[in-house]
């Protein structure tokens, strides 16, 4: 069953990389009194991701603390370690947290998953934006098709 706006996001732990280590984060911990803005690709470093997605973020990332939001983080089923590289290589610094769903645990949780093994990449999550209010889905944005409009950052740039 997929997430829904009202629904508290499920309980799972993901990787980010601190002070050169994998370290775990948990959705409580990402969430717990702040406003969220999280997004999520089907890959890092694929091309829509690393040329629009992403970069979307990073660029209104400063409009978007501007109406409340308190945290950007992009969700991918990759490694910590490709996630942290791929944050490095597009320049996020601290304005998007990488979290890698390295075994897709959230992203199966929320019922977001993206069959990609026609394609070889495996299980994967859909594109996807959702604004998070201490735990809880007030916006969800899923895109269909492999479309890139509604989890763009300036489409939720207009539901603040």
């Amino acid at each position: 069953m997929t997430i829904k706006v009202g629904d508290k996001l499920p309980a799972a732990t993901f990787s980010v990389m601190k002070e050169g280590r994998p370290t775990p984060m948990t959705t409580e911990e990402l969430t717990n009194g702040k406003k969220i803005a999280l997004f999520a690709v089907p890959g890092a470093f694929t091309p829509t991701c690393s040329a629009k997605h992403l970069p979307g973020y990073k660029e209104k990332a400063a409009e978007l603390r501007g109406k409340g939001v308190d945290a950007i983080a992009c969700v991918s089923v990759n490694d910590v370690f490709v996630m942290n590289a791929w944050g490095k290589d597009q320049k996020v610094g601290d304005d998007v947290i990488m979290l890698a769903d390295g075994n897709g645990d959230f992203t199966r949780a929320v019922g977001l998953e993206l069959d990609g093994t026609g394609f070889g990449m495996g299980p994967r999550s859909k594109r996807y934006s959702m604004i998070v209010d201490n735990g809880v889905v007030k916006q969800l944005n899923v895109e269909e098709g492999g479309e890139f409009k509604v989890s763009a950052a300036d489409y939720m740039l207009g539901q603040l």
